[in-house]
């Protein structure tokens, strides 16, 4: 979970008796809850499609492949920022996003047909990276993405995914502070790798982006000329450290990683695929009470963790949500009446 601090003055014009923080909250909530029921919907379409990725989807060994992956793409991209390779990285990951687009709109529309829109989406990243297309192409790509892990993650490889990135996020937000590092990197590239939480109804990303990169100039001009910019203009041009509270009256967005709705949705649609749990006769999504319960998890992990980001700090959001995700999982298994070793997806292990 990140946070950016504005310096946007009156563009608070527009608060309302029921404070931002909360509006914010609330959209957080509501994009959630879009990605999950979204990766729901998607679930049956995709297994009808043939989309699952691996062959044996209880192989736990595909977790570990996943995990190799993802550690990998950090590396890449952190060396990336290094060496000034944003515009390779923001080209990649909206390329990604059109994809992951395209597998969203085949389920609704014919495979041809579907390349329309994706198309739209990626160009519209490109053209006109405003906060709500940034959050339009996060939704889409993480019920993909969910949806598609999702049928090819079985329980346990699930499971195990969840755990692993949960410690892994806590070590690298906490710990190695890389993960702070690589969110700096991304913020100025306008990709959906994060969603944009705006507080106020004026607020403007590519407003703040040009806002911010006039300050850096002007910085590095007064420095280029010998006036000798001391920290405490660089600190109040560019802002707060990632580290340093942040009060929710100062800041007109919060911004939280894609990956934060993405990786327990995971489960919610493993839980659908996998669990031998009854379907709940819910229309157009396939739902049953392991998966509920797992949404349920993962949205009051959420709520925590918003607490704790309206204090002003960035926090893993992992731990939380993933956490949240595999407890409300595991009660709404035993709720259904699946034994917990079958929950657990280690009972054909041990037979």
């Amino acid at each position: 979970m990140e946070k950016r601090k504005v310096e946007t003055p009156g563009s608070r014009s527009d608060d309302s008796m029921f404070p931002r923080e909360y509006r914010g909250v609330a959209l957080v909530v509501g994009l959630f809850l879009v990605v999950q029921i979204g990766a729901l919907a998607l679930v049956p379409e995709f297994v009808e499609s043939g989309y699952q990725a691996v062959e044996n989807p209880d192989d736990p060994t595909n977790s570990l492949v996943y995990i190799a992956a993802i550690l990998a793409m950090t590396g890449l991209m952190l060396a990336a920022f290094r060496y000034d390779f944003d515009r390779a990285i923001r080209l990649l990951i909206v390329g990604v996003s059109a994809w992951l687009s395209w597998y969203v709109f085949s389920a609704v529309v014919p495979p041809v047909a579907a390349a329309v829109p994706a198309v739209a989406v990626g160009v519209a990243l490109l053209v006109h990276p405003e906060w709500y297309v940034i959050d339009t192409a996060g939704v889409l790509m993480g019920a993909g993405a969910a949806g598609l892990f999702g049928i090819s993650f079985g329980l346990l490889p699930a499971l195990l995914l969840l755990s692993v990135l949960a410690v892994y996020d806590a070590i690298s937000v906490y710990g190695t502070e890389h993960m702070l590092s690589l969110a700096e990197g991304v913020m100025d590239l306008n990709i959906p790798v994060v969603l944009v939480i705006p507080l106020s109804l004026s607020y403007s990303l590519l407003e703040e982006a040009d806002e911010t990169q006039t300050d850096e100039e002007q910085t590095d001009a007064e420095r280029e000329d010998g006036d000798g910019a001391s920290s405490e203009t660089a600190d109040a041009t560019g802002g707060a450290g990632v580290n340093e509270p942040t009060p929710v009256d100062e800041r007109d967005a919060f911004f939280i990683g894609l990956g934060d709705a993405v990786i327990p949705t995971v489960l919610v649609a493993s839980a659908a695929t996998f669990s031998p749990a009854a379907a709940l006769a819910v229309p157009l999504v396939g739902l049953n009470l392991p998966a509920l319960f797992a949404m349920v998890g993962s949205l009051a992990g959420l709520l925590v963790l918003m607490r704790w980001v309206i204090a002003g700090r960035p926090h893993a959001g992992l731990p939380l949500l993933n956490g949240g995700a595999i407890g409300g999982y595991l009660v709404g298994s035993l709720v259904a009446g699946v034994p917990l070793l079958e929950a657990l997806g280690v009972a054909t292990l041990l037979s």
